[in-house]
C-alpha cells in the first residue's frame, strides 16, 4: 500500500506535515508505506532534525505549489509539476493507491474530477466530514462544500455515498439517513428539500428516516445527514467553532473536545474513482497523522470499489 501525501500544502507546510508524516508512520503497519511530495531538500532538514530515518519514506520531488489564494482550474493547467498536479497523476497511473493533501482544496477537487474522474453513475462527488454525538459514536455530515448548487437526484446520490462510507468506515450497521430541513413534517423546506423529500421516502438504496432539524446533528436521530453544500459548509464551518470557543472561555468538555478538526483528519471526496482526502488549511502534525490512517482505511475497506459497484 503507498498513500501519497502532498507536503507543500496548508499553512504550516512542509513543516507541519512531515512531522505529522512521522507520527503516522508509528501507526503503519508492514507493507503500508507513505509517499511524501514535494520538495525534497526542504523534507530533509526536518526530517534530519527529528532523527528520523529518511529511507522510512518514498520521495517524488517537485518544485511549483498551488497557493491557498489560487484558481484551482488555472492552477493545476498552468503548474503541472506542483506538488497536487503531480500527486493526482500519480494517483492516476496507478503508483500511489489514495491522496492527500491540507492544500488549495479546490484545486484538489478539480484534480480528483480531472485525473481519476468521477464514477460512473455519479453525478457529482463530494465532501463528508465526522460528527461527533452526544451518546457517544460520530456521525456524517454531506455535502460540506464541494456542491453550493444541488438537484434532489444529486442529493439522493449523498445519501448512498454516506450510508456507505458510515457502514464501511465507521462500522454503522443499516445506517440512519436523513435530510437535512427546517422541520420534521414531510412537507416542510424549501423547494430542494421538499423535492428532495419523496425520493428519499421511496428509496429502497439507503435506510431512509425522514427530515431532521439543525439541532439534531448531535443527537441519535441519524447517523448520516444530507444537505447541499451550501448549507453543510455553513454548519460545518459553526460546529468547528464550538472547540475554539470552549479554548477561548477556559472551559474543559469532553463532548466539545471531539469537535477539534485534528483528531478527525480530513474531508473524504467521495465518488471518485480513488481515495482523495482533503485536510483543513490549518492542519497540525496530528491532523496530518489522522488525514494519512483515515486514507488507509478508505484503502483497506475498499470503499471505492463498493461505491462503484452500488451505482453500477
Amino acid at each position: 500500500m503507498k498513500i501519497g501525501l502532498d507536503i507543500m500544502g496548508g499553512d504550516y507546510a512542509p513543516k507541519a506535515i512531515v512531522l505529522g508524516a512521522i507520527a503516522a508512520h508509528q501507526s503503519l503497519n508492514a507493507g503500508e508505506h507513505l509517499v511524501l511530495i514535494g520538495d525534497t531538500e526542504q523534507i530533509k532538514p526536518i526530517l534530519a532534525e527529528e532523527g528520523f530515518n529518511p529511507d522510512h519514506f518514498e520521495y517524488v520531488h517537485t518544485d511549483e505549489v498551488i497557493g491557498m489564494g489560487e484558481h484551482p482550474t488555472k492552477a493545476i493547467v498552468q503548474k503541472p509539476n506542483s506538488s497536487i498536479a503531480v500527486g493526482f497523476n500519480l494517483l492516476k497511473e496507478g503508483k500511489i493507491d489514495s491522496f492527500a493533501s491540507a492544500g488549495n482544496s479546490g484545486a484538489m477537487l478539480v484534480g480528483a474530477v480531472f485525473s481519476v474522474k468521477t464514477i460512473p453513475g455519479i453525478i457529482r462527488p463530494c465532501l463528508c466530514t465526522i460528527l461527533p454525538k452526544i451518546k457517544g459514536g460520530t456521525g456524517l455530515l454531506l455535502d460540506v462544500g464541494a456542491n453550493a448548487d444541488c438537484k434532489p437526484d444529486i442529493l439522493l446520490q449523498f445519501g448512498v455515498l454516506g450510508s456507505l462510507y458510515a457502514e464501511n468506515l465507521l462500522q454503522i450497521n443499516d445506517p440512519k439517513v436523513a435530510l437535512i430541513n427546517i422541520g420534521e413534517e414531510d412537507e416542510k423546506g424549501n423547494m430542494l428539500s421538499m423535492a428532495t423529500f419523496p425520493l428519499m421516502k421511496e428509496t429502497n438504496l439507503f435506510n431512509f428516516v425522514g427530515n431532521v432539524e439543525g439541532r439534531d446533528l448531535f443527537n441519535d436521530k441519524a447517523d448520516v445527514i444530507v444537505c447541499d453544500g451550501f448549507t453543510g459548509n455553513i454548519m460545518l464551518k459553526l460546529a468547528e467553532s464550538f472547540y475554539v470557543l470552549t479554548i477561548k472561555k477556559g472551559l474543559k468538555d469532553e463532548f466539545f473536545d471531539r469537535f477539534n478538526y485534528e483528531q478527525y483528519g480530513g474531508s473524504p471526496v467521495l465518488g471518485v474513482n480513488a481515495p482523495v482526502v482533503i485536510g483543513h488549511g490549518i492542519s497540525s502534525p496530528l491532523a496530518v497523522k489522522n488525514m494519512v490512517l483515515q486514507s488507509r482505511e478508505m484503502i483497506t475497506t475498499g470503499l471505492v470499489e463498493k461505491i462503484r459497484i452500488a451505482f453500477k
